[in-house]
């Protein structure tokens, strides 16, 4: 008998190739850089969000990836296609909630989504758009008659009539309510996990940590921290702070940590959380110390983004660097 000849290996699964890729973009009003020279991709079924405070260049950057402005620079591409010269080929499968739509006033939310439809190759029904964004109770309220929280909600509902593959969502959740604006949370996590892929800014913080894989921070046109949450939240240290009675004597700091406030509520930062507190701990423990409103607080992705819009934000060996994570870069500044 012959020896049997060995199963070939099976082949690593591929990565889908990026949604969305920006290589350098730029965009100027005059001679005012708004957007200098930041690059990203997004793959199917990923979010990522484009975090910044009013100014950064989050929607002028968009604004090129959506197809409504020319990049002044570099490259932009949807689908393999460039928004602008290529519109034909993106607009089929490109989602865009703006800020505002300027929606007609005298329509009903039906006419609306009707209208909007008959623009569209493979709208889902209107019945189906209405339900999925809670709307189907206001069907025949003109559009003037909505609150702003409804209005909004009518604006995604347009977003999503084409079924798109890729989705950018900027200030998706602007005037909603807590529970409207989980419902358009659990929205954007269903289209993530149909495969599409989101390109999302948003100013809560919180909104950007349930949705986001990955985010970049952008400061002055530019991507100034990028990666994963965690990744981000690295580039800054934990917090340590607790209170002492009057008369009891102040712990020695240990090594890794760095005083930041010594007055009747000590606090500390450490890039070292579980050996600082540990050892905090066991100092407390033989001094028979009470450390009154101890409190360990591991570094956020929100303690980053008010560094970089304070622009104290650092970047260690090992954390988020906004010229070295994955699918995202930037020029030196």
């Amino acid at each position: 008998m012959h020896p049997t000849a060995p199963r070939p290996s099976p082949a690593a699964p591929t990565a889908p190739a990026p949604a969305v890729e920006v290589h350098d973009l730029r965009r100027s009003y005059g001679d005012f850089e708004a957007v200098r020279g930041i690059s990203f991709e997004v793959r199917p079924g990923e979010v990522f969000a484009l975090l910044g405070v009013n100014g950064a260049g989050k929607t002028s950057a968009l604004e090129v990836l959506e197809g409504l402005a020319p990049a002044g620079g570099g490259t932009v591409r949807v689908l393999g296609a460039d928004p602008v010269r290529e519109r034909s080929r993106v607009r089929p499968h490109l989602g865009v909630l703006l800020q505002s739509s300027g929606l007609p006033g005298d329509l009903t939310v039906t006419e609306t989504l009707r209208t909007w439809a008959g623009t569209l190759s493979d709208p889902r029904p209107v019945e189906e758009a209405l339900e999925q964004v809670q709307l189907t109770g206001r069907a025949d309220v003109r559009v003037r008659s909505l609150s702003g929280g409804e209005r909004r909600r009518l604006d995604l509902a347009l977003a999503l009539l084409g079924r798109p593959t890729v989705v950018v969502l900027d200030e998706p959740t602007t005037g909603l309510d807590p529970e409207s604006r989980r419902q358009v949370w659990r929205l954007v996590h269903d289209l993530v996990a149909d495969g599409a892929a989101v390109v999302l800014t948003t100013h809560h913080l919180e909104e950007a940590e349930e949705l986001a894989d990955r985010v970049a921070v952008l400061r002055a046109g530019q991507i100034v921290l990028a990666g994963t949450q965690a990744e981000i939240a690295e580039t800054q240290p934990a917090t340590i702070r607790f209170t002492l009675d009057d008369d009891a004597p102040q712990p020695p700091l240990p090594a890794a940590a760095q005083v930041v406030d010594r007055g009747r509520r000590t606090e500390w930062h450490t890039r070292a959380l579980q050996p600082v507190l540990a050892e905090l701990l066991a100092w407390a423990a033989e001094h028979r110390v009470v450390l009154r409103e101890l409190e360990a607080r591991a570094a956020s992705l929100e303690q980053a983004f008010l560094a970089v819009a304070a622009g104290t934000e650092s970047t260690p060996a090992g954390s988020a660097r906004a010229d070295s994570t994955r699918a995202v870069t930037a020029p030196a500044a």
